[in-house]
């Protein structure tokens, strides 16, 4: 079975890229809200909760100070531990943020270049000698990303050494010359992780808690290990009819790309700090900012309603993240989930336009009854010019299964006789038996497919 965040990475495959893409408004100025309705929010996430949509916690702070939390569901279903505001969370790629901060540290004791190649520290990955330290902040390394590899999932659960993880980095080879594009690899910061132990001689962990986690007071933050509930941290689920307990990556593979434990608020705190320039200089920041074609160092710019925020979405196992800070009136926002079955772009807007004061509405997630003879009809194999992928529509126990070429089958809700959603990708499908197609749309995207 495939991961959560496995699953998010194929889903880029049907033109969907998980970052936190907002609303694009400039017709007129947004301002925080005078006193944002915080019970309206609250049902919004008990709707999330009580349909099986969404467990997590979340937080709000504004100048600095926290004005809205909420947690919901389980920390642990099997040992009945609810969620709570110190519950402890796998954060998955928002870890780059932090290892972006600690390279940056690097660049300014002059342990490092941003220049800087990295044939030093890896001659065995191709172009290394091309490869700057910058490349592999802002993902222009060319340097294929080994989570995409189908083979990852044969592995990704046991222990691996240094040495490991560059051999299978190196394998991967090159996908485009350095500096040609942006493309997302998590090999980036994998590699990072390693040079960043080289130049200070001094373990990952111990270097995010000497210049992050001590000096802000993060007391839920570290470099996590196999979860342990016992010190609140999370286990995580999919949802598939019912909350399903994931696998665990093992720590050494992700590393600095992808293993960082934390809470809404600890990351709330970091940002806010970050941000207010309590960690690097004010050039440091402003090169993280900065992007340079799709991504900056660590972070990535988005916009909601005219405004631009800076922040990272991660997702490991079934471990959803999401946080952004706005720089115009200090708002930082951090959500966490160790169960996500809907669309979290939709659950960061909600809560940003609560904090601004803008209309959202609470979900009635109403499911639609569909007969057997119905579903059966929807059922085959359909294609499309458009990308190279079929999807494999089936019925099994009254629900309708879709699968993707190379990926795990995902379930259908009927939200109308021919229209089906499956809300933790933000996908709709609607079928046309008369015509024999089927219209499959997600995050802005539309592709016709026809039966065979």
């Amino acid at each position: 079975m495939l991961s959560a965040n496995n699953f998010r990475k194929k889903s880029n495959q049907m033109k969907r890229i998980f970052l936190l893409l907002l609303v694009i408004v400039s017709v007129h100025q947004v301002t925080l809200a005078q006193q944002f309705d915080k019970a309206k929010l609250d049902r919004y996430f008990d709707t999330l909760g009580v349909h099986n949509k969404f467990m997590g916690s979340v937080a709000v702070s504004q100048n600095g100070v926290i004005i809205y939390q909420n947690s919901i569901g389980f920390a642990n279903i099997e040992k009945g531990l609810k969620a709570n505001e110190n519950s402890k969370y796998r954060i998955g790629s928002v870890s780059k943020t932090f290892t972006s901060v600690l390279i940056f540290k690097a660049v300014e004791q002059g342990k490092l270049s941003l220049d800087g190649k990295i044939d030093k520290y890896f001659p065995e990955v191709e172009n290394s000698d091309k490869i700057t330290i910058g490349n592999l902040l802002c993902h222009r390394s060319g340097i294929h990303d080994f989570t995409a590899d189908t083979s990852y999932l044969d592995w990704y659960t046991k222990p691996h050494t240094e040495k490991q993880m560059i051999a299978i980095i190196a394998k991967g080879g090159s996908d485009f010359e350095p500096g040609a594009k942006s493309e997302y690899s998590n090999s980036n910061y994998v590699l990072l992780t390693f040079i960043l132990q080289k130049v200070f001689h001094q373990p990952y962990a111990e270097l995010l808690n000497k210049y992050i986690t001590t000096p802000l007071g993060l007391k839920n933050t570290y470099l996590g290990g196999k979860v342990n509930t016992k010190n609140n941290e999370c286990s995580s689920y999919l949802y598939l009819g019912s909350w399903k307990l994931q696998p665990e990556t093992d720590i050494s593979v992700p590393l600095g790309a992808g293993g960082i434990i934390s809470t809404p608020a600890d990351l709330i705190k970091f940002s806010n700090a970050l941000f207010a320039g309590k960690l690097l200089s004010p050039e440091s920041l402003a090169q993280m900012k900065k992007a340079n074609g799709e991504f900056g160092m660590g972070l990535i710019q988005a916009p909601f309603y005219g405004m631009t925020t800076y922040g990272h979405t991660g997702g490991i196992d079934g471990f959803s993240t999401d946080y952004c800070y706005v720089d115009s009136n200090e708002v930082s926002y951090a959500l966490m989930s160790n169960g996500m079955n809907y669309d979290m772009n939709n659950i960061s807007i909600a809560v940003l336009s609560a904090v601004y004061g803008l209309d959202y509405s609470v979900p009635s997630f109403l499911v639609f009854p569909v007969s057997f003879e119905v579903l059966n009809q929807y059922t085959g194999i359909y294609s499309t010019t458009q990308i190279p992928m079929k999807i494999t529509i089936s019925s099994e126990n009254d629900t309708l299964m879709a699968q993707a070429t190379g990926q795990s089958s995902f379930p259908l809700t009927p939200i109308s006789e021919n229209t089906f959603s499956f809300d933790q990708a933000g996908i709709v499908i609607q079928f046309d038996n008369e015509k024999h197609t089927m219209q499959l749309q997600q995050g802005g995207n539309e592709i016709l497919f026809t039966k065979e």
